[in-house]
């Protein structure tokens, strides 16, 4: 899922049985530019800055390169930050409560519920968890990398 301080940019749903290779994760990346420049049109002069997580298919050579040939800017992460994750700590936690209890006769019944639940959303909901990425940013660089409990 790739998103953005005003919503989701697109969400690739893997194939049952299929693992994110590095050549897999690439072409991802080509798509999110592709809707970058459709969804973002703003943000074709501007600098675009990615995070992502530290998964093996996100470090290795050929991502690196892919993301200097697009001209996105990484941002650096502390080592074992992954409650720095902004998927994980504001959208996933209500999603699953979104779904919980729910059964789906269909992958295209779940993906429907699933892109229903996040057009949905607000941008409000999407900026502020951008904007709680900086504040749980400097809370794991002022506790030296230790967990950042979760916020309530």
């Amino acid at each position: 899922m790739f998103w953005d301080a005003e919503g989701v940019l697109f969400i690739d749903y893997l194939e049952k049985g299929k693992t994110i290779t590095r050549e897999y994760y690439s072409s991802l990346l080509t798509r999110l530019d592709e809707k970058i420049r459709e969804k973002r049109p703003g943000l074709q002069k501007k600098k675009i800055v990615f995070y992502h997580y530290s998964a093996p298919a996100h470090k290795i050579v050929l991502t690196m390169e892919k993301l200097r040939a697009l001209h996105y800017e990484l941002l650096k992460q502390p080592p074992y930050s992954s409650d720095l994750a902004p998927s994980d700590f504001c959208l996933i936690p209500k999603l699953k409560l979104f779904v919980a209890g729910q059964r789906f006769s269909s992958n295209r019944k779940v993906i429907a519920a699933v892109e229903g639940y996040f057009a949905d959303l607000t941008k409000n909901h999407y900026r502020d968890g951008i904007m709680a990425l900086e504040h749980r940013w400097n809370k794991c660089i002022s506790v030296k990398g230790d967990y950042v409990e979760k916020e309530k």
